[in-house]
């Protein structure tokens, strides 16, 4: 997979308080989600990309080119939709589009074309004559958006796109990103508070905690990697020995009240497996619930486990479960 940011010994520090701490790794998935807790970094992260802050150590690379060294041609190459308004007042939005085409580079003579194209992309086609000051909230964030990719960048950072947005401009606003990043001319860097926003946008994740990578990792290679968390109801039968030859094949189970049993499933087991056990031992399955890590499961398995600069491996369920293998266990819960 092609590197589109790559990271080495990435360190800031304003004065004396280090924000970022020798961050390393390669980032290339076609939407990336930059998440963390308040205080991370990940604004500091944003900036630095963008050349607004120096590194005070190590560099970063977008595409191969170097942030400092090669910092022009960085910026033609990224498209920044930043989270706080930058509108010029009294200023229409096609005027102030334009303006921003050509200062990322684009001829006045084309400028003012990709400004209308960007706008109707956006939905903005019917107001783009207006003031920007006389929008929306949610029409600002789409202006932004479309100032963002109106010179056709390779990589598009957008910084909280979705903040305070009512549900249909939000939905229209993920339908956007998830089309640009389906069309495969721009890699994205999305940076939420809101998890849901990059759970239905990205495919790959790095998380910050003080200044540290908490996580870093492909959403799908992780919750495919992860151990499959099942609960089972059950009526009549022989629980016990059906919990017990669940155990033989290598699963890790609890019995739980009177009626449920909860396992995680290793990766030579299948669900199949469970409703042949339960015939032979006469057990009605009434109920299986099924689930994998969410991104938050990812989420908070990274806060808890501190920096790990190299990514996070977060398992479907930390079990209580004294199964040792040998179809032992103990009543409790996972």
């Amino acid at each position: 997979m092609t590197s589109v940011i790559e990271l080495e010994q990435l360190s800031v520090t304003f004065g004396k308080r280090p924000i970022l701490k020798s961050l390393n790794g390669a980032l290339g998935g076609r939407a990336i989600g930059l998440l963390g807790p308040n205080g991370a970094g990940k604004t500091t992260l944003i900036h630095t990309l963008l050349g607004f802050h120096p590194p005070t150590s190590g560099t970063a690379r977008i595409f191969g080119q170097d942030i400092s060294g090669e910092a022009k041609q960085v910026r033609a190459a990224v498209g920044y939709m930043p989270e706080r308004d930058s509108f010029i007042a009294k200023m229409s939005c096609v005027q102030f589009v334009r303006l921003m085409a050509e200062l990322s580079g684009i001829p006045a003579r084309h400028a003012l074309e990709r400004a209308h194209e960007a706008l109707f992309y956006v939905g903005l086609g019917e107001a783009r004559y207006r003031p920007v000051d006389s929008y929306s909230l949610g029409m600002k964030q789409l202006a932004k958006l479309a100032q963002a990719i109106v010179h056709g960048p390779k990589l598009i950072i957008l910084d909280e796109p979705t903040n305070g947005l009512d549900p249909p401009t939000r939905n229209r606003m993920i339908s956007l990103i998830r089309q640009i990043r389906d069309g495969g001319r721009a890699r994205i860097l999305l940076s939420s508070h809101i998890l849901r926003d990059v759970e239905e946008c990205c495919d790959e994740i790095l998380v910050l905690k003080d200044g540290n990578i908490a996580a870093n990792c492909n959403l799908e290679e992780e919750r495919k990697a992860n151990r499959k968390f099942i609960e089972l109801e059950t009526r009549g039968g022989d629980r016990r020995a059906f919990a017990a030859a669940i155990g033989g094949l290598g699963c890790e189970y609890a019995l739980s009240g009177e009626r449920r049993i909860k396992l995680i499933m290793n990766e030579t087991a299948e669900i199949g497996d469970l409703y042949r056990l339960a015939l032979r031992y006469e057990v009605q399955i009434r109920r299986l619930n099924f689930k994998r890590d969410s991104l938050e499961d990812i989420f908070l398995k990274a806060m808890e486990n501190g920096s790990l600069n190299g990514g996070a491996s977060a398992p479907a369920a930390n079990g209580n479960a004294n199964h040792n293998g040998n179809g032992r266990t103990s009543d409790g819960g996972l």
